[in-house]
């Protein structure tokens, strides 16, 4: 029997992980893009200790598993959790209040990486703040496609990260692995700002508290580092 060059492409399976706390009023709406999109496998929802109906807008969805946190530990515990049960060979990480969030949007940021244009990529949302746009990249986007192996062997050091550590440390590995970058406009994609979320005190609290954590990952020269080195990786 003769082999088709089909027989010879390699397997592609793409795990979606969408961390969520309190996030009742908007994860359906992404979950609902989420679940219908064509390219991807598997979903893994990682409620986070939530106290809202979170979990249960989650529950029983074709192509979902749902991950329940005993008690509220962070963005990156969440994604490490997240990581732990996916059995993709790319990733997809989504954040869960998106809004706008459409299936063209998903294609474009996943077609980069399965085509081997680039080893991640990652959004620009069209309410990310105005510098990120002007310098071209939104190093701490929650919206993202690797491939899983830049970070197989590199997740038992996501234990010694804070809270809202995990953007920072990919940044970093991709920028050691020299990884090709593509950046993906998404024009009618928002993330709520927090103080839409929780109200102006704890908005801007919570604001302070992801702040210090981005510090504690990597130094302030670090981070405008990463930064100049990612726009160099663009493809």
């Amino acid at each position: 029997m003769t082999s088709t060059a089909q027989d010879h492409e390699p397997v592609r399976r793409l795990s979606c992980i969408v961390p969520a706390y309190n996030e009742g009023p908007r994860i359906k709406a992404v979950l609902d893009v989420v679940a219908a999109h064509p390219l991807i496998d598997e979903i893994i929802v990682v409620d986070d200790g939530s106290s809202d109906d979170t979990a249960a807008l989650a529950m029983g969805r074709e192509k979902v598993v749902l991950i329940r946190l005993a008690k509220n530990g962070g963005k990156t515990r969440a994604l490490a959790a997240g990581l732990a049960r996916a059995r993709g060979t790319h990733l997809l990480l989504v954040d869960s209040d998106l809004i706008g969030l459409g299936s063209s949007e998903l294609t474009a940021l996943i077609l980069p990486v399965f085509n081997g244009q680039a080893a991640m990529a990652i959004s620009l949302r069209r309410n990310a703040p105005r510098l990120w746009h002007l310098v071209g990249i939104d190093y701490i986007s929650g919206e993202r496609v690797l491939r899983r192996s830049l970070i197989a062997d590199r997740l038992a050091e996501l234990d010694a990260l804070p809270r809202f550590g995990f953007e920072v440390w990919l940044n970093r590995i991709c920028i050691d692995a020299a990884a090709g970058l593509a950046v993906v406009a998404w024009d009618s994609v928002d993330s709520p700002m927090k103080s839409h979320k929780y109200g102006a005190l704890q908005g801007a609290v919570a604001d302070l508290r992801m702040m210090s954590d981005l510090l504690r990952t990597a130094g302030p020269w670090q981070l405008v580092r990463q930064i100049v080195s990612m726009r160099k990786l663009r493809v």
